[in-house]
């Protein structure tokens, strides 16, 4: 029997896939965790075929669990599940490793397609992450002063940027990320220098106009 570990902050999240994978009669074994760094623990004490991961956790991010599992354990297959659109996170987090993204909003047969797939040690790419992942080779083919600006933000800076851009106050960010306001003040700063803006409503414009937020 397959097991598949469900990282995921929100319980009602973690029992609706149970019930979907349930309802669907497949043979998977279903662990449950509800942060990265439980997720961790569980990955270390157990052996597991396949880990399903949200990435917007407090404490311990998903993109940062993703890469101690490919470190640790680089054969294991993660497949990310999420709320964010495949366009602000996708590319980004299959080529640290990851080897499909979800979105959380998509059908429960996409959903059970996608484990499926996966569980069988293929990849799940669906159209449009296929179609990110060909405009992202077509980009990285010329000089990086080419390259979308914020292509070449650090995995935390963009982030950031996205929750600035989306207009979420910087305690909140502070506090989804455990890190204190002033660090996230920093982490703004920054981020205003390296893509020559100067105020959080240029970030939302930018973010607007490559499609990185509706």
């Amino acid at each position: 029997m397959t097991k598949v570990l469900l990282v995921d902050d929100h319980a009602i999240i973690r029992k609706g896939m149970i019930q979907i994978l349930e309802e669907a009669g497949t043979p998977f074994d279903i662990g449950e965790a509800g942060n990265g760094v439980e997720a961790i623990q569980k990955i270390r004490n157990e052996d597991w075929d396949m880990v399903l991961l949200d990435i917007a956790m407090p404490g311990k991010r998903g993109i940062d669990v993703l890469g101690q599992i490919k470190s640790e354990k680089p054969k294991l297959p993660v497949l990310i599940l999420s709320s964010y659109p495949e366009e602000q996170y996708a590319v980004r987090l299959i080529r640290a490793g990851a080897v499909g993204y979800i979105n959380k909003k998509s059908a429960p047969e996409q959903l059970l397609d996608a484990i499926q797939t996966v569980s069988k040690g293929k990849k799940f790419i669906n159209a449009t992450v296929a179609g990110l992942l060909a405009e992202s080779l077509v980009d990285n083919q010329g000089d990086d002063d080419d390259q979308p600006i914020h292509e070449r933000l650090s995995d935390r800076e963009f982030h950031v940027f996205l929750q600035l851009a989306l207009g979420v106050p910087l305690t909140d960010i502070a506090e989804e990320l455990s890190l204190s306001v002033k660090t996230i003040a920093t982490y703004r700063a920054r981020l205003l220098e390296k893509m020559k803006m100067k105020n959080n409503a240029e970030l939302t414009l930018y973010a607007i106009r490559n499609k990185l937020i509706e």
